[in-house]
């Protein structure tokens, strides 16, 4: 396709892929796009045998690590021990979890435990271990890095362009992207508000032609559509409107590759494009995920506040992958509350394929969206 990010990274169709899944980030790329490894929850040594592995299988072909360094997070600015961190969690919020948890017959005596395994999430998020898994990636021959939240780091940018990789970031509003093009990133993803994960609050139709109009007179940046695209014709739409490809997470959760919990892949199938809610319950910033009784508790009146990042993430994340076990195990408790981040594109989602039929259908699914736009101004 003659595109410039095609042009740029050797790949065949401009459709990028965010995945935590290994095998879904190599398929992706030896299909013609472009698979990017989220690596927010790893430990060094971790994202090193998960590179590892993709360079091994990638068969040569270009990928991606994204990485996360906020600017606004509880204790930025200081190293924070784990003592400290968890001292940071109010009792309010823990009971509050541990009544969701026992009101669906599952057990709580484990969770202050797995609030210390989940530690090395709140070190990502400070600028040492964030150092560290960024001198991971640049080690090996990936050509992207992306920051999904804040302004790219001035370090991020220069250790990218030392290696000759290109920095994108993630934007919710033109006035993020704006600050991303002064800052000097080589690619915008703008992230509609129907995207899963964390998302602003303006659609995908809207943000993307602002972002393209705001940055037009400061850098010649491309822009990368996100937020709910689950199929080509969407993916064409947002090029007709100037983007130069589409960033894709959602739709790879219920490919056959993809080790999304089995039971949260049959609610994604079976779910509708209202069947989303965009909350602060699980990071401390608004994220978009599947809605289940979880979830509603969160949004309930006797909730308690959400906590600032990273800190909403020790009360919500050692509970969700108890939930996660349990539910993979038959427990109807925890069946009922399993969920996972996913965007309203999920109404779409309806049937599990492999990673390179999806790329296959999103390339003819463009192809035909082309064709029909094309016979409206052609005889």
């Amino acid at each position: 396709m003659k595109s410039y990010v095609c042009e740029k990274f050797g790949i065949e169709f401009p459709l990028f892929a965010f995945s935590h899944c290994r095998d879904v980030v190599a398929e992706v790329s030896r299909a013609g796009g472009l698979g990017v490894f989220g690596a927010l929850s790893l430990s060094p040594e971790q994202l090193e045998q998960e590179l590892t592995w993709i360079d091994q299988h990638v068969d040569g072909k270009p990928y991606g690590v994204d990485v996360v360094v906020p600017n606004t997070i509880a204790g930025k600015g200081e190293q924070l021990d784990s003592e400290k961190i968890l001292k940071l969690i109010p009792d309010e919020h823990k009971t509050f979890v541990n009544r969701i948890l026992k009101t669906n017959d599952i057990d709580t005596s484990d969770l202050n435990a797995d609030r210390q395994e989940h530690l090395r999430y709140a070190m990502n998020l400070q600028e040492s271990g964030a150092l560290e898994l960024l001198d991971v990636a640049f080690s090996h021959p990936i050509k992207l890095i992306a920051n999904a939240l804040g302004v790219a780091p001035k370090i991020m940018l220069d250790m990218a362009r030392k290696n000759d990789v290109a920095a994108a970031a993630l934007v919710g509003t033109k006035e993020h992207a704006i600050n991303q093009a002064k800052a000097g990133v080589d690619i915008i993803v703008a992230a509609g508000g129907e995207a899963g994960g964390h998302c602003g609050s303006v659609s995908t139709l809207v943000l993307i032609p602002e972002v393209i109009e705001a940055i037009k007179n400061i850098a010649d940046i491309p822009v990368l559509a996100a937020g709910g695209i689950v199929t080509g014709r969407q993916m064409a739409a947002c090029m007709a409107m100037g983007a130069s490809g589409a960033w894709t997470g959602s739709v790879w959760l219920t490919t056959h590759e993809a080790e999304t919990n089995q039971i949260v892949k049959e609610k994604m199938l079976r779910a509708s494009s209202r069947n989303t809610v965009r909350s602060r319950s699980r990071t401390g910033k608004p994220s978009r995920q599947l809605s289940s009784p979880w979830t509603d508790a969160w949004e309930s009146t006797d909730s308690p506040e959400s906590l600032p990042m990273p800190l909403q993430s020790f009360v919500s994340e050692p509970a969700l992958r108890k939930i996660d076990k349990l539910a993979d195990g038959g427990h109807e408790g925890a069946k009922k509350l399993a969920t996972y981040w996913v965007g309203q594109g999920v109404g779409l989602m309806n049937q599990s394929m492999s990673v390179r039929s999806v790329v296959q259908d999103f390339q003819e699914d463009f192809i035909n969206a082309y064709e029909n736009l094309d016979s409206f101004i052609t005889d």
